[in-house]
């Protein structure tokens, strides 16, 4: 059974950082971008950032390529998306997700959807 586990969220203040694990399992990690998407109240979920296993090439929205970093662990099936100087607007449930090919904003490459983590930042 493909599963992906997203981890990690909580409450923040903003300026401060956070790390989000997603922990790949069922699946060849190498097969797949993995990617992180979010949801803020209200709003329609919107791609983050996406890495592809293959040649670590990476994929970023602008509203966090300033201050993120997706990264990858091979050997544990997990990729990290490190968050810095996180804002009130960074307040969303994340989700990892394992895709066909790199992409932010295309549904149809969506393979699988993991589990959410709710991130809080507090002004």
């Amino acid at each position: 059974e493909v599963q992906l586990q997203a981890s990690g969220g909580g409450l923040v203040q903003a300026g401060g950082s956070l790390r989000l694990p997603c922990a790949a399992s069922g699946l060849r990690f190498d097969d797949y971008v993995i990617g992180w998407f979010r949801q803020a109240p209200g709003k329609e979920r919107e791609g983050v950032s996406c890495i592809s296993s293959e040649d670590g090439s990476t994929l970023y929205a602008d509203s966090v390529k300033d201050r993120s970093t997706i990264s990858r662990d091979k050997a544990k099936d997990t990729v990290f998306l490190q968050m810095h100087r996180l804002k009130p607007e960074d307040t969303a449930v994340y989700y990892c997700a394992a895709l066909f090919y790199p992409t932010l904003t295309r549904p149809s490459a969506i393979h699988r959807w993991g589990q959410g983590t709710l991130v809080t930042v507090s002004s």
